[in-house]
């Protein structure tokens, strides 16, 4: 079925009746999929709750999602950025998620629109399981020793320069409460920290491994490295790394799944450890991961 053996496979619990929407605008198959999904909830006694911006047409009369402890599935409308954006908004509440992809790759998707209906059928009767994914948070620590803003991500952190394109130099340790090792530092354009499950974006682009969704580890990939002798670096889901620039001029900023921008000042410095969420995605008979890479990335084709 994946790389789950029968074991630790997670059922879908079914019989939800709550159901969160988070779409893509603007796409031009949103609109046709709302009424799709409306007709459906419409059919099965369902209550839709969709995020503000999707309160139009047929759904205009609903009431926003506000708490996501109230919606027992979450629907995302679009493509692997949408599904990221909607897994930010339920984390820590237990809600699985359930990507409908209305776009390229779809990596991180379960369902193409011609399926819609047959695969939120199953879903209700509990024909499907759930594939628990390992997260990344963090924090930025301030030159003067206080915290800052806190981090998360699902598919990864990237750190680099803000402003033009230069590079900047990493110093990079991984350990806890001030025992510290060095791993190394280098001149890069900056450095990705990914999941499992983003080792198939932006540090696979960047030449990082692709590592099986159902490891737990942490994957360190330099982007554009100026030297040969630094390459990716997969490390184990309980350390924490700690990422600082020794070019304390240079202003950095930190992208959490492409999603939302921090600024890191001077003097500033990241650490970058084991998330303590989970997020689970729903998946279905057939669906496994070495699928889903040759289809989608041509891998092995």
């Amino acid at each position: 079925m994946s790389l789950h053996d029968d074991s630790s496979i997670i059922p879908l619990e079914g019989g939800f009746r709550r159901v969160g929407l988070v779409g893509r605008q603007p796409d031009s198959q949103l609109e046709d999929v709302l009424q799709r999904v409306h007709a459906f909830a419409m059919e099965r006694d369902l209550v839709l709750v969709p995020e503000p911006a999707l309160c139009v047409g047929p759904l205009e009369t609903l009431e926003p999602l506000h708490d996501p402890a109230e919606i027992d599935l979450l629907l995302t409308l679009g493509g692997d950025g949408t599904l990221l954006r909607g897994v930010r908004q339920v984390v820590g509440n237990d809600v699985p998620v359930l990507g409908v992809n209305l776009g390229r790759l779809g990596f991180l998707t379960s369902v193409r629109p011609p399926d819609l209906e047959e695969a939120l059928g199953k879903a209700l009767a509990g024909e499907a399981f759930l594939d628990p994914r390992f997260t990344l948070e963090g924090r930025i620590l301030n030159g003067g020793g206080s915290r800052g803003p806190g981090l998360w991500a699902l598919n990864d952190l990237v750190l680099h320069t803000g402003g033009a394109a230069r590079v900047t130099r990493l110093d990079l340790e991984v350990g806890r409460n001030g025992e510290r090792e060095e791993i190394g530092s280098f001149s890069a354009d900056g450095v990705i920290v990914a999941t499992p499950t983003g080792s198939t974006a932006y540090s696979l682009s960047a030449g990082g491994p692709i590592i099986a969704p159902t490891m737990d580890c942490i994957v360190v990939t330099p982007i554009s490295p100026h030297t040969m002798a630094m390459r990716p670096l997969v490390l184990p889901d309980h350390v924490r790394l700690t990422i600082r620039a020794l070019e304390r001029h240079e202003e950095l900023v930190v992208t959490a799944d492409g999603q939302e921008v921090y600024r890191v000042g001077p003097g500033d410095c990241i650490e970058i450890e084991k998330g303590a969420e989970r997020v689970s995605l729903v998946r279905f008979q057939g669906q496994t991961f070495f699928g889903t890479l040759r289809r989608v990335l041509n891998w092995a084709v």
